[in-house]
């Protein structure tokens, strides 16, 4: 199981650099937001997978399941919506300005 989420968090890192080295701002925000999801399952896998084992040690509990992990993840969701609606706000004021999305244009590069 562990194998299964490792793989598919290196899919959501090659597809998140992927976007990232895009010329459009909403590729590079989708890339950012992958890249965060992709860390969210490192993270929950380096906790190690359990099932059905509380997260909090009691006397009658002989393995437990660490809840650190979770509240790291918990919290990294928090803060990548926040910065995620931030790069929203900042592309959508940016792409309103200079009249496109696409990176090379707004540098004043021509494609030419």
């Amino acid at each position: 199981m562990e194998y299964l989420i490792l793989i598919l968090a290196g899919i959501l890192f090659a597809t998140a650099i992927y976007n990232i080295l895009q010329k459009q701002l909403l590729r590079i925000i989708i890339g950012t937001v992958l890249l965060s999801h992709g860390a969210h399952l490192v993270i929950l896998t380096m906790g190690k997978l359990k099932r059905g084992q509380p997260p909090i040690l009691d006397d009658s509990v002989t393995s437990y399941t660490d809840p650190l992990p979770q509240a790291l993840i918990l919290t990294s969701i928090v803060i990548s919506f926040g910065i995620t609606s931030l790069l929203l706000v900042l592309s959508y004021r940016a792409a309103n300005e200079n009249k496109t999305d696409n990176m090379d244009e707004m540098r004043g590069e021509s494609n030419e």
